[in-house]
């Protein structure tokens, strides 16, 4: 198989299978109809486009698995395939894994450490209303460790949520360790609780698209919902230590032009969110690096960023 990130200018793909996870019938300036598709494997996506629509064989729609034949152009810097046959791709004649992004960390071992960061909680309600989730509920902890935690820019992977939520808990933990006034364990729930409805907010692979829920409402307002309602039937639950929980839910994206409907009133709060934005933002670069050529030291401008990213000198090992 021809991975995505594999393929260079000139080269001619023939009978290759991808994802197709956009298509578009479009008319072009001199009135003629062309077709443009996103072409997606594990590896990443590709913009693809049909000149001449008797190119197509077969009838195939948005997220069915195709062939292509097809030469590697670019366009505007980035790279294109013009293709020449497509037809839609029949079960068994591709494994549905090669076409999502997956995390290139061990899944079973990192729900290991979140159970342990579970076990380590000594607040018995946090402890309770975590094992309802995290250790009790197969249909969620199925669902968590396969989703991503984003459509794009970070963690948008299967993996990605589970990847991230172990982040976040571990810079909070580092930042109760170094601060006693933290309360602990009220930071590492809010932290393993903190973008949980993003499972709700995001469809699973191959989409990984927003649901109307998650266009209408969002992953913070969700979360929270979803977290208020379970402490609800947990008896005698204290009532400033759910307020609390839930504040730091509501605001760790920490500005409220960010999404946020609450800005980070106590200190749990805001190590929450510091935790997060760290993790998503190195993350992120992390993506911006791995994507380019290792020989590049200068990746380009930004939007993110707001500013030029470099490539830094790393010990070889």
């Amino acid at each position: 198989m021809r991975y995505i990130q594999d393929l260079r200018e000139h080269d001619y793909i023939k009978n290759e299978i991808y994802l197709c996870k956009q298509k578009q019938i479009l008319t072009g300036k001199s009135g003629k109809t062309y077709i443009s598709l996103v072409l997606q494997d594990k590896t990443g996506t590709v913009d693809a486009k049909i000149w001449d629509l008797n190119c197509e064989t077969g009838q195939y729609e948005a997220m069915d698995f195709v062939h292509i034949d097809a030469r590697v152009t670019t366009f505007q810097d980035a790279l294109q395939l013009n293709i020449n046959r497509i037809y839609k791709a029949q079960e068994g004649e591709y494994y549905p894994e090669d076409y999502f992004p997956v995390t290139s960390k061990d899944i079973d071992g990192m729900y290991q450490e979140i159970k342990s960061l579970i076990n380590s909680i000594k607040e018995p309600y946090l402890k309770v209303l975590l094992e309802q989730y995290f250790i009790e509920n197969n249909d969620f902890i199925k669902k968590f460790k396969s989703h991503s935690a984003a459509k794009s820019v970070h963690h948008g992977f299967v993996g990605g949520l589970l990847e991230h939520t172990l982040g976040v808990a571990k810079n909070c933990q580092h930042f109760a360790d170094m601060h006693p006034m933290i309360n602990r364990d009220l930071l590492i729930t809010a932290a393993l609780f903190h973008d949980i409805g993003k499972t709700e907010e995001l469809s699973s692979f191959p989409e990984n698209d927003y649901t109307n829920d998650g266009q209408l409402l969002g992953h913070i307002f969700i979360g929270a919902s979803e977290i208020k309602a379970s402490i609800s039937k947990i008896e005698k639950f204290p009532a400033k230590l759910e307020k609390e929980l839930i504040h730091c839910i509501l605001s760790h994206h920490g500005e409220l032009e960010y999404g946020s409907p609450k800005k980070p009133a106590t200190i749990e709060a805001l190590a929450l969110h510091l935790a997060d934005n760290a993790d998503a933002k190195i993350q992120t670069m992390s993506e911006i690096l791995n994507s380019g050529d290792p020989k590049t030291e200068w990746m380009g401008y930004q939007r993110l960023f707001e500013s030029n990213i470099m490539r830094s000198t790393k010990e070889k090992v």
